[in-house]
């Protein structure tokens, strides 16, 4: 083999092509899509899907940092037992609960979905495989005797993480028992009223 562009092409199992930047200012590599995935409408929008994150996004930073500032420990990107290529975003392994952290886009959020115009067939039906795959993904989990849990984008912080902690007491987590046991203080006059 003679370099890595050749053997990025046979690692993926597509052949990179040469293709001339949209403006025109410079030849740029970019490798073919896989079979049976629409072309991108433009460069802008090859690059913004390209750059979707599987892992670590700001919604689930931010549930993570709330539930760690509770007291609670977990495991990050969990592989999902008997389900290969799934992974739960937040997992309590000793008490049996998996919690994903869903974008509204890619996971088809009731409220929220915004169907895309361009390619609008293919990504009806990649959506509802989506939505098809979490469920049988909750499925499998009830079956061996998880607790899944999906957490939306939309959501505030602080009602995710209360939504953890409260299916988390319902399986016995004693910080989460003592979190939904803990009623906050009555606030006081100001003295000198």
């Amino acid at each position: 083999m003679s370099g890595g562009r050749e053997r990025l092409g046979q690692i993926t199992g597509t052949t990179p092509v040469t293709a001339r930047h949209p403006d025109g200012w410079s030849d740029v590599r970019i490798q073919e899509r896989r079979r049976g995935t629409p072309a991108p409408r433009d460069a802008n929008t090859r690059r913004v899907m390209v750059a979707q994150r599987s892992r670590d996004t700001a919604p689930e930073l931010a549930l993570r940092r709330a539930l760690h500032s509770l007291g609670f420990r977990y495991r990050v990107d969990l592989p999902i037992v008997g389900m290969p290529r799934r992974r739960a975003d937040v997992t309590f392994t000793k008490w049996r609960t998996a919690v994903f952290v869903q974008g509204c886009f890619w996971h088809a959020c009731p409220s929220h979905l915004h169907e895309p115009r361009h390619n609008a067939e293919w990504w009806r039906q990649k959506l509802r495989g989506n939505a098809r795959r979490d469920e049988e993904t909750d499925a499998h989990l009830t079956l061996i005797g998880w607790l899944p849990l999906r957490v939306w984008e939309h959501e505030t912080v602080d009602g995710a993480d209360e939504r953890v902690a409260a299916a988390l007491a319902t399986r016995g987590h004693p910080r989460a028992l003592a979190i939904s046991t803990w009623t906050p203080a009555p606030e006081r006059a100001p003295e000198g009223s």
